[in-house]
């Protein structure tokens, strides 16, 4: 099939590749020439595992193309795929001043058996409001508007296209409906679920399953701060509850809350269809506080460890919202780094893809190349990513470099018979507290003596 994917963001240039190699002829258009020019000489604007390989292939055998204009380039697709950004608003809603305007420069162009389909994450009853939008334009030309949502998780983006749990097809007219299925057949040969519903429901679904993953961690983020008071193991507890076929292991690891580009705005967004319509989302409401609530506090438990952080050194170690990706957006270290800097503390970084991202966002930080050096002399290390390169860390060349012993894991990334094996003071989330030190602590260090190695507080 033609497609034509406007917008060559994350969702837009995923979506385009990933359509392209099932065999489909794509052509990703973005207003942006800058951007358009770098990814034809193979540079992308975001990283994702797999996917810089995967346009580079795709363009070669020219199935997938790049283009800043609109005009003609359209006339021809029998799918346009609207896949541009639906940032906040000031109320938690979302602004669709984007769809809007994609939509209108899409509208006089179209041919007459095209479809259009949102792919943007929006509000539920957008795709008749833009259906009736571009009705206005065409004048009695009408033209069918899909739903069309994406599940992808950032750092697993491509795998997540290629090989989904289900597909949500939402259209209100038989028309587009076929369209989206002929697009997605080799999926449904292969047994993939295609839920073919209305619009408005497909909008819904993509708002409630990410609410749903939220509330998830959120939970056991709590769970967590359970076991730290009643000395129990979160690792243990968190196992036990996703081995329940109903309840599944995925998004029940304890980490500094969620980030990222989706969580937070389809969450604020989820409550503000709820308000639109008079039935409150109570728990996601409480869910948005306490996940800001929840960075705040994390930054408060190193400050605690320091002791007195004026004149202290902290090693951030990931800075990315979560493993595989250089985004940072709602990521916990735009929340914690500056209170410690605030606190007067000097603070060090290290992250493997999120470096030029984060160095514009926290102009204060001082920025390594190396996880060791960044550690040299540093009174703490925090872990705030998760990415494999820290879980495999030399703790012995750590624990050298150091001035003080402190290494806070707020992945769960260690374990603390390792960690205190090597004279380090252990401080996780939702662990049981851990034994003495094996060392004496180093002198000169700006962090306060502790008698024991102790989990997080609550």
């Amino acid at each position: 099939m033609k497609v034509v994917i406007i917008g060559a963001g994350y969702v837009g240039l995923t979506t385009g590749a990933c359509l392209a190699e099932l065999g489909h002829h794509v052509l990703c258009i973005d207003i942006d020439e800058a951007r358009i020019a770098a990814i034809k000489s193979r540079k992308l604007p975001v990283y994702e595992p797999d996917l810089e390989n995967l346009v580079a292939r795709n363009l070669d055998c020219n199935r997938l193309a790049f283009s800043h204009a609109i005009g003609s380039n359209i006339s021809d697709a029998e799918l346009v795929f609207l896949a541009v950004g639906t940032p906040s608003r000031a109320d938690g809603d979302i602004d669709l001043s984007y769809v809007e305007t994609a939509a209108r420069n899409v509208a006089p162009h179209l041919g007459e058996q095209a479809a259009v389909v949102i792919k943007s994450t929006v509000t539920a009853g957008t795709a008749k409001y833009i259906r009736d939008l571009i009705v206005r334009i065409r004048g009695d030309r009408a033209i069918d508007v899909a739903s069309n949502p994406e599940f992808l998780r950032e750092g697993s983006a491509v795998r997540d296209f290629m090989k989904p749990d289900r597909i949500v097809i939402g259209a209100d007219r038989n028309a587009s409906q076929v369209k989206l299925v002929e697009l997605y057949a080799a999926f449904e040969r292969r047994g993939v679920p295609v839920l073919k519903t209305t619009t408005i429901n497909a909008e819904l679904i993509k708002y409630a399953a990410n609410a749903f993953l939220a509330l998830k961690i959120g939970f056991i983020n709590q769970v967590a701060d359970l076991c730290e008071g009643a000395e129990a193991d979160v690792v243990a507890v968190s196992e036990g509850m996703g081995l329940d076929s109903r309840i599944g292991r995925a998004f029940l690891s304890p980490g500094p809350g969620y980030g990222g580009s989706c969580f937070p705005k389809d969450t604020r967004a989820f409550a503000a269809i709820g308000r639109r319509y008079g039935q409150p989302q109570s728990l996601v409401e409480t869910l948005i506080g306490d996940n800001e609530l929840r960075k705040t506090n994390l930054a408060d438990r190193i400050l605690e460890e320091l002791g007195n952080p004026e004149g202290g050194r902290v090693t951030i170690l990931g800075t990315a919202f979560k493993a595989n990706t250089d985004d940072m957006r709602e990521a916990a270290a735009l929340a914690i780094v500056p209170k410690l800097i605030e606190a007067g503390v000097e603070v060090r970084a290290h992250d493997p893809k999120a470096r030029f991202q984060a160095s514009r966002l926290l102009p204060d930080v001082l920025w390594y190349d190396c996880p060791y050096e960044a550690s040299d002399a540093s009174d703490a290390i925090v872990i705030l990513t998760e990415w494999e390169d820290y879980r495999r860390l030399d703790l012995s060349r750590l624990a050298g470099a150091m001035r003080g012993d402190c290494l806070i894991d707020y992945r769960n990334l260690l374990t603390s018979d390792d960690v205190v094996a090597h004279g380090l003071h252990y401080v996780s989330i939702g662990r049981p507290k851990a034994l003495a030190r094996t060392r004496p602590r180093k002198q000169g260090s700006g962090v306060s003596a502790r008698i024991k190695i102790a989990a997080s507080p609550s």
